[in-house]
C-alpha cells in the first residue's frame, strides 16, 4: 500500500514495542503448538499381571528411554486403577473444587500418565488455572528468588547486590559466570553477602554440574536448580543425559545435604529441533512426570528461557501457567520462570506474570533480576533492579505477597556496604587479590558495574582456583569473618553448614526464615480450601509490604505551614457598580490553609498574573474569597454576581480556573480551565486577559489548552486530598470577603 494511502494510526502502532516481536501462526510438525497438538498421544495406561505394557499409545516394544523411567519411578498403579474410573472432567472440576483437598489431588496425580496429565489440564481456562495454582502451591506462603550477577564479575558488587536482595527479603540468590574459573570466587561473594542482608538465605552458582557440586561439598553454595531434563529421548542424547543419569545426579546433591530442583520448560524441544511433532504442553508434561519419578523436590518450569518462543504461539502464555499449575499438582516445588525477558512489551510481558503473581507461587520467578538488566548474565531478566517500585507497588495494589519487600535507600546503603566490606576483608584473609576502598565506596552507591574499576581478571583467576585447590570452605570462609571484625555474618554462614549437615531443608518447597527455622510443605504446608483459608497476606506482613518507600503520608500534602499567607481578608464583599471590574473569586482554602496549586504554583504568584492579565485587557480587577462552596463553578458564578461587568474569573486553591458570567447557569461558563497541572503563570495571565475582554465586549480568542493524558494517574490522590483540604474550609453560612494581596495596602 502507498505510503500516503495508508491509516497513520496503524502506521503509529508498527512503531510500538510489541512489533519487535514475531508472533507465528501454530506449526504443529515443528512443536510450535502450545496444547493439544494433532500429534499428541491419547492417553492410555494397559497393565498386565501387574506389569505395565501400553503408555500413552505405546506398546512396551516402542516406549524411550522417558517412557520405561516414567513406568519403573513414576506410577502408582493403584492409584491409576482408581484415575481409570474417573473421566477427565470430573479430575478437573476437582481441581478447582475448593472441598477437594491439595493432597488428594497429589495423590491422584501418581496415577496419572503424562498424556492424560496434559489433556486434563488443557480444560482449564486461565482464571481455572489460577485458582488451581493457588489451591496446589505445595508450601503456603509464597517466596521469590533473586539473580546476582555482573559483567565484570567483580566480588564487592556481587556481595552488595546480594545482600540487598537478602534485605529485601529474596529466600534464595543464584549467580553464574562467564568464565567457570570465576565461580568459587563468585560463591564466596555472593553467601557472605547474602547471610549479611538477611541470614539463611539459600545460594547457588549456575555452573556445569560437576563444578557445582564441588562448590556446594565445600560449602560455599547451598542448592542447585540446573539439571535440566527434556520431553523427548533425543534432546538428552545431544546433551550425553538420560533421565538415569539426572537421577544420579539429584542423589549426589541430596547425599550432601544440597536441596534440588530440576529444571525444564515448554518450548526447549521444539527450540532444538526435536520436538516430534508434539505440543509444548505434553511434552512439558513428560518432563515433569520424569522429574517426580526421579524423586526431586522440586523444578524450575515455566518455559525459562524459552519463553518468548512460546509466547510466539496461540494460548503461550495459558501454556506457561498451565506447566506451573501441573509441576504444583504432581507435588513439586515451582520456582515458576519470570526471569527471561518474556516481552518487548510492558502490558505483555506482566500480563504473563499475573497467572503466576496473584495466586502465589513456591518462587514467583525463578530470578528475579536484582541489579540492572546490563549486568544480568543470564540472559536478561524480565524484571530488574528498575522495576523494583513497580513490583512493591502492584504487591499492595492487589494486596498479594508476591515475596519482596521494601528497603528505605539509607538502609540499602547501609546493607550494601557492610557486605562489600565482608568480602573484602574475606579477601584479604586468604590473600586473595585485594578488593580496594573504592571498589566498596563504588559497589555500594553505584548504578552498575561499569561505574566500578576493572580488576585484574588473571589474578582473580587464580585465586579462584586456590579455593578449589586448597578447598577453602564455608566454614573457613565464616572463620575468617569472625577474626576481622563480623560476627554476625560469620555466624550465619556458620549456621547454613549446620543446616546444610541437618538437611532439613531438602523437604519440598523448603526456605529458611532469619532464625534459622526451616519452612516448607511438611510444617508448612498449603491447605486452602476456600475463601478465609490458606495464606492471607495480612497483620505484621500485610503492613510491611504497605511501607513502600515512595508512599508518603496524605495529612503532609498541599499544606501552607510555615509558608505566609497569600491574601488578607478585609470586609463582606458588596456587589460592584463598576463596568469594567473584573472580579477574581478564589476558594475558601486560597491562601490560608493550602498555600500553592496542584503543580507547585504559589497562590500569591498565581493572584499576581491574573491581576496584571486584567489590567493588561484594560479592566480592573477586585479579589473575592466565596466561602459558601469548593465547587469551581459556584465559587466564579459567585463571584460574577458580585462583579459590576458580570464577569469573574472563579480560582479553586488547587488552581483548576473559569470565567464565568452571571446570567449563566453555574455549571456552564465561558471557558473552563480543568487541567489545572498544565497551566502555567502565563496561562493565568491569559486568563484574566480574556477576563477582561468579555468585561468590555471585546472579541476573545480562547486561551489554549494543553492535554495531558496522564495527569489523572499521576495526580489524582493529590487532587483529592487539596480538594478535601479546601472542602474542610467551607462554611456555608458565610458570606464572601473581600480580600487583598498580603502586604499590598491596595485592594488587590
Amino acid at each position: 500500500m502507498p505510503s500516503e494511502e495508508r491509516s497513520a494510526r496503524f502506521v503509529s502502532r508498527e512503531q510500538r514495542e510489541l512489533r519487535r516481536e514475531l508472533l507465528i501462526e501454530p506449526l504443529a510438525e515443528l512443536g510450535l503448538v502450545a496444547m493439544d497438538g494433532p500429534a499428541d498421544p491419547q492417553p492410555s495406561l494397559v497393565v498386565e499381571k501387574g506389569r505395565v505394557i501400553e503408555l500413552d499409545g505405546r506398546r512396551e516394544d516402542e516406549w524411550d528411554a522417558l517412557d520405561h523411567f516414567v513406568v519403573r519411578y513414576g506410577l502408582d498403579l493403584d492409584v491409576a486403577r482408581e484415575a481409570a474410573a474417573l473421566d477427565d472432567a470430573e479430575i478437573a472440576r476437582r481441581l478447582v473444587d475448593v472441598d477437594v483437598p491439595r493432597a488428594e489431588l497429589v495423590r491422584l496425580s501418581r496415577g496419572l500418565t503424562p498424556a492424560r496429565l496434559a489433556r486434563v489440564i488443557s480444560m482449564l481456562d486461565p482464571v481455572e488455572l489460577m485458582f488451581a495454582l493457588k489451591k496446589l502451591r505445595a508450601r503456603r506462603a509464597p517466596a521469590n528468588q533473586a539473580h546476582v550477577t555482573n559483567l565484570k564479575e567483580n566480588p564487592a558488587l556481587l556481595a552488595a547486590d546480594a545482600a540487598e536482595a537478602a534485605a529485601r527479603g529474596f529466600a534464595e540468590v543464584e549467580t553464574t559466570v562467564g568464565v567457570s574459573r570465576y565461580a568459587p570466587l563468585n560463591a564466596i561473594a555472593i553467601l557472605v553477602g547474602s547471610q549479611t542482608g538477611r541470614p539463611g538465605v539459600l545460594t547457588q552458582c549456575a555452573v556445569e554440574e560437576r563444578l557445582n557440586l564441588r562448590l556446594a561439598i565445600q560449602g560455599l553454595v547451598t542448592y542447585a536448580e540446573t539439571l535440566s531434563v527434556y520431553g523427548t529421548e533425543p534432546v538428552f542424547v545431544d546433551g550425553d543425559d538420560t533421565p538415569w543419569s539426572k537421577a544420579f545426579l539429584a542423589s549426589a546433591y541430596a547425599s550432601r545435604g544440597i536441596k534440588v530442583r530440576f529444571t525444564s520448560g515448554g518450548g526447549s524441544e521444539a527450540l532444538m529441533g526435536e520436538s516430534q511433532g508434539k505440543s509444548m504442553l505434553y511434552l512439558e508434561a513428560r518432563c515433569l512426570s520424569l522429574v517426580r519419578a526421579a524423586g526431586s523436590q522440586g523444578v524450575q518450569n515455566g518455559s525459562i528461557s524459552c519463553v518468548a518462543l512460546v509466547l510466539a504461539v496461540p494460548g503461550g502464555t495459558r501454556e506457561v501457567l498451565a506447566e506451573n499449575v501441573l509441576a504444583a499438582w504432581l507435588g513439586l516445588e515451582v520456582a515458576s520462570g519470570n526471569d527471561a525477558i518474556a516481552s518487548h512489551s510492558a502490558i505483555r510481558k506482566t500480563a504473563k506474570l499475573m497467572g503466576q503473581f496473584l495466586p502465589g507461587t513456591d518462587f514467583v520467578t525463578s530470578g528475579y533480576s536484582s541489579m540492572p538488566r546490563y549486568d544480568n548474565m543470564f540472559g536478561g531478566g524480565n524484571y530488574d533492579a528498575d522495576d523494583l517500585d513497580e513490583w512493591l507497588t502492584i504487591q499492595r495494589d492487589w494486596q498479594v505477597d508476591a515475596g519482596i519487600e521494601p528497603v528505605g535507600e539509607e538502609d540499602a546503603l547501609a546493607v550494601r556496604e557492610r557486605a562489600a566490606r565482608a568480602v573484602q576483608a574475606v579477601f584479604d584473609a586468604f590473600g586473595f587479590p585485594p578488593i580496594t576502598e573504592n571498589e566498596v565506596r563504588l559497589a555500594t552507591t553505584c548504578l552498575d558495574s561499569r561505574d566500578l574499576p576493572d580488576r585484574d581478571r588473571a589474578a582473580d583467576v587464580l585465586a579462584g582456583d586456590r579455593v578449589l585447590a586448597e578447598r577453602i570452605s564455608g566454614l573457613d570462609v565464616a572463620r575468617a569473618l569472625e577474626e576481622r571484625g563480623f560476627p554476625e555474618t560469620a555466624a550465619a554462614i556458620f549456621e547454613m553448614q549446620r543446616q546444610r549437615v541437618a538437611a532439613d531443608y531438602l523437604q519440598t518447597s523448603a526456605i529458611i526464615a532469619p532464625d534459622g527455622t526451616v519452612v516448607s510443605a511438611v510444617n508448612d504446608e498449603n491447605r486452602y480450601s476456600g475463601p478465609g483459608t490458606g495464606y492471607r497476606l495480612e497483620g505484621e506482613r500485610w503492613q510491611r509490604l504497605q511501607q513502600l518507600p515512595h508512599s508518603i503520608d496524605a495529612r503532609v500534602l498541599g499544606g501552607a505551614e510555615g509558608i505566609q499567607n497569600a491574601v488578607e481578608e478585609l470586609h463582606v464583599a458588596s456587589v460592584g457598580d463598576r463596568s469594567d471590574e473584573v472580579v477574581i473569586a478564589v476558594g475558601p482554602a486560597f491562601g490560608g490553609a493550602l498555600a500553592e496549586t496542584i503543580n507547585g504554583l504559589s497562590h500569591r504568584d498565581v493572584l499576581a498574573e491574573l491581576v496584571a492579565g486584567v489590567r493588561e485587557g484594560g479592566a480592573e480587577p477586585r479579589l473575592v474569597k466565596i466561602r459558601r462552596s469548593s465547587d469551581v463553578a459556584f465559587i466564579g458564578h459567585d463571584g460574577a454576581r458580585l462583579s459590576g461587568s458580570r464577569i469573574a474569573v472563579g480560582l479553586q486553591s488547587k488552581g483548576t480556573t473559569l470565567i464565568h458570567r452571571a446570567d449563566l447557569e453555574p455549571l456552564d461558563c465561558l471557558e473552563l480551565f480543568g487541567m489545572a497541572p498544565s497551566l502555567t503563570l502565563q496561562s493565568y495571565r491569559q486568563i484574566g486577559r480574556n477576563a477582561a475582554g468579555y468585561a468590555l465586549g471585546h472579541p476573545v480568542a480562547p486561551v489554549p489548552t494543553v492535554l495531558d493524558n496522564y495527569a489523572r494517574a499521576k495526580l489524582i490522590v493529590r487532587t483529592t486530598l487539596l480538594h478535601a483540604r479546601e472542602t474542610a474550609e467551607i462554611d456555608r453560612l458565610a458570606p464572601p470577603v473581600e480580600l487583598r494581596l498580603a502586604g499590598v495596602p491596595t485592594a488587590v
